[in-house]
Formats: structure tokens, C-alpha cells, sequence
């Protein structure tokens, strides 16, 4: 996790803002602590912080500018398939002075330009800045894992990983109500809205051009492929599953690629008892690191983490918290955030989080495995719900009287009682 800052002055008001980037860079300290530095030129500023993962070596860092000096990148992410693009460069007669991601990616930009986006497995937010023909490019990666805000008025473009950094450029801490009440509806705020006025996420899958006059384009250039039930590229059932498994396997091979020490987040659940069954298949030393809690046993999965652990051989940590422990960290877990979001085990991450970099530098984690596979509780209701038919009925019927009985998380019998009044 690193981070990235730019501000481009449309204006000679715009430059004003250029002196500011060493403010952004503080703000960003927490995503990039192994090193930060500023690319500053005329019209432009770019800022980058370091988090070292491939290639920890001074030479790495950035911005990294290319042999001519014509090209300047800032990138935050991980390039997974960088040795292959590395190994035909060389093979062509390129030569590299680093074994990093980001001077592979800085020479695939050089040579085919935005379609370099074609190119790339992984997760990303990046920009180039071109001294040459003075025009700035853009990305971020298909699926919006690397976040990247943008503010844009009549004297400046300025964006950032997050949006402290933007406040610190001078973007004005103004709240916009419609994201407000898109928030109070959602408990989130869905892209391409921020809390605050006129700052923007840049969408998933896009990239954007500018200039020293102005933002030329913004253009989407993936959409997730669609299969037809007519397409004969559809596999049946038992072959999904197994394509599935090679997905699997190589994602979770690739992601264990780092020159620095790694491990998983091992709840228990189906996701990440995947990805350390996969991680311990393909790496040695592998650690894994669970939570618990001792106030509420209730709630306190970590048996099932223990018993995973102990089948793959991973070096297992269980971190038991107690509730005074969540309070205690509310506040730094409220600072990271950044803007209203309202799913409480954020708290739980944040802080499994800073426990676990004592020990190591990237986690593996199942974050986004429930939403792709329906993995929660509410998938199976809402398909049950829509097969109930009389008895549907009758519960929903029967509501009113459901809400009336006591019901609560804290307890197996009051929360068999909460979800049944929320199918109801």
C-alpha cells in the first residue's frame, strides 16, 4: 500500500497550489512509511510514498523517471505478471536497472501508451507524466481496489489516494448532501461520489488524459465480459468448478510474489481458509492472523482459524480483543476512513491490521469473496424468500408479532428471533 499525490496548474492562480505537495505526503505517511519523494516541475507536482514490497532498494523508489528523463511515474500497487512483460523486453534488447514492478510498467507505458492497461494483472493507481509533450495519464485498475480521488476547477487538477491529502492541496472541505443522504441510504458512498463537494472517485476501469489547459478525456477501457447462454465458451457446471480452482490457484500464486515478509488473514470462513490452504500450498513460513473476542464469546471464530492453521501448518496468531480494546482504537480506525462508512468490522480489520504489520508486511485476505460468491446469510434468505410462497406469507404476515419478541447478536436463541424477523 502506497500512496500517490499530483496537482497540474491549468493557470498561473493553479500554481499556487504546487508548494503544497509536501503537506499531501504527510497525509500519506501511513500508506508509504519506507520512503517518499516529489517530482516538481513547472506546472506540475507529483508525490509519491512508499510502502516496499518488490525490490526494497533505493533504486526503486519514486517518482521514477525513465533513461531519456522524458516520462515520470508515480504508482500505487501491485503488477503481478511483471516478470513476463520484464523477460520479452529483454528478450527484445530492453534493459532494466532495477528488479521492480514499477520500471516495467514505466517501459510498457513508454512503448504502447495507454493500451498498456491491456497488459496488466493486478491492482493499480498510477500516473505518467510526460515533460515532452506536458500531458498527464491517469488509471486506476479494473476493479477499483487502489482508490484515487480527483478534484478539477477552471485553475488546476489535483488527486490523491486519499482525500486528507486532497484537503491538504487545497481542495475545500465542503460536505455534498447528496452523498450525505446517499450515505444514510446505503451506509457507504457508492462512486463516483466523495463526501466532499466537486471531488470525485475515479471509476473503476478508467483512465484520464489532461493537459496544462484542461482534462482532455475520461474513458472507460474494460467492462467485465458477459457470457450468453448461446456462446459454446460457457462451461458446464463440474467444468466452472474446476476453472474456478485454477483461478484460484493462480491468484493466490501470484500474490505471493514480495521480497518481504508475508502472510493471510484467517478467520475461519470459506474465503480465507481458501487463500491459506492455497498460500501454504505454494510458499514456506507462510504466517496467518486471526481475531478474537473475549468479551463476547458469542461471536469468537477463532477455533475454527486454530484448527485450519494447524491442518495447513501455518504459523498462527490469534489476537484476543476485548471490548475496551475496539474503544481504545475507534478514533485511528475513524482518521483512516476518511468519510462515513457504516460496517463495523472495519473496526476489527483496522486494528488486525496494525497487529499484524509487527510481523509482516502483506496479508492475503478474502475481502470481497462474499459479494462474488452470495456468501452471507442474506443471499440465502433472498433466494428462500423468493421460494417460500404460502408460508412466505404467513411469516410476513406474522411480522408485526415478530418485532415484538426480544432479539439481540449477543445471544444464539435472540438472534435466531432477529433473523427470522428479518426475513419476515
Amino acid at each position: 500500500m502506497c500512496g500517490i499525490a499530483g496537482i497540474l496548474a491549468f493557470s498561473p492562480e493553479g500554481e499556487k497550489a504546487l508548494p503544497k505537495m509536501e503537506d499531501a505526503l504527510a497525509c500519506l505517511a501511513m500508506r508509504g512509511p519506507d520512503g517518499n519523494g516529489i517530482f516538481r516541475e513547472d506546472t506540475i507536482a507529483l508525490g509519491h510514498t512508499r510502502l516496499a514490497i518488490i525490490d526494497t532498494s533505493a533504486d526503486a523508489n519514486q517518482p521514477m523517471l525513465d533513461e531519456s528523463g522524458r516520462y515520470v511515474l508515480i504508482f500505487n500497487g501491485e503488477f503481478f505478471n511483471y516478470q513476463q512483460h520484464k523477460n520479452e523486453l529483454i528478450a527484445a534488447g530492453e534493459k532494466f536497472k532495477t528488479e521492480s514492478d514499477t520500471e516495467v510498467l514505466l517501459r510498457l507505458f513508454i512503448l504502447h501508451g495507454e493500451k498498456c492497461l491491456d497488459k496488466i494483472n493486478g491492482f493499480f493507481a498510477f500516473a505518467v507524466w510526460d515533460k515532452q509533450e506536458k500531458k498527464l495519464f491517469l488509471a486506476r485498475d479494473r476493479f477499483g481496489i487502489k482508490p484515487l480521488y480527483y478534484f478539477i476547477d477552471k485553475d488546476k487538477l489535483i488527486f490523491a489516494s486519499s482525500l486528507n491529502a486532497m484537503v491538504k492541496m487545497g481542495v475545500p472541505k465542503e460536505i455534498d448532501n447528496d452523498s450525505l443522504f446517499l450515505y444514510l441510504q446505503l451506509n457507504y458512498i457508492p462512486s463516483p461520489a466523495s463526501i466532499y463537494k466537486n471531488v470525485q472517485k475515479l471509476l473503476p476501469a478508467h483512465f484520464i488524459k489532461a493537459d496544462q489547459k484542461e482534462i482532455r478525456e475520461i474513458v472507460q477501457y474494460y467492462t467485465v465480459p458477459t457470457a450468453h447462454p448461446g456462446n459454446s465458451s460457457v462451461l458446464n457446471y463440474p467444468d466452472a468448478c474446476n476453472k474456478l480452482s485454477e483461478l484460484m490457484e493462480d491468484a493466490v500464486k501470484l500474490r505471493l510474489i514480495s521480497d518481504v515478509p508475508l502472510g493471510t488473514f484467517l478467520s475461519g470462513g470459506l474465503d480465507s481458509s481458501i487463500i491459506t490452504a492455497l498460500a501454504a500450498r505454494h510458499a514456506k513460513g507462510i504466517q496467518s492472523f486471526s481475531i478474537g473476542f473475549k468479551d463476547e464469546p458469542f461471536f469468537d471464530e477463532t477455533r475454527f482459524a486454530v484448527a485450519l492453521a494447524k491442518k495447513h501448518g501455518t504459523d498462527h496468531h490469534v489476537y484476543s480483543l476485548t471490548t475496551e480494546d475496539l474503544f481504545e482504537q475507534l478514533d485511528a480506525t475513524l482518521d483512516a476512513i476518511e468519510e462515513p462508512f457504516a460496517d463495523s468490522s472495519a473496526l476489527a480489520v483496522s486494528i488486525l491490521c496494525r497487529l499484524t504489520r509487527k510481523e509482516v508486511t502483506v496479508a492475503l485476505s478474502g475481502d470481497g469473496a462474499d459479494e462474488l460468491f452470495g456468501g452471507y446469510r442474506k443471499h440465502r434468505a433472498a433466494l428462500m424468500a423468493m421460494e417460500t410462497g404460502l408460508l412466505g406469507g404467513i411469516l410476513a404476515s406474522a411480522s408485526p408479532i415478530l418485532k415484538k419478541i426480544p432479539q439481540s447478536r449477543n445471544g444464539a436463541i435472540a438472534d435466531r428471533f432477529r433473523k427470522l424477523s428479518r426475513f419476515a
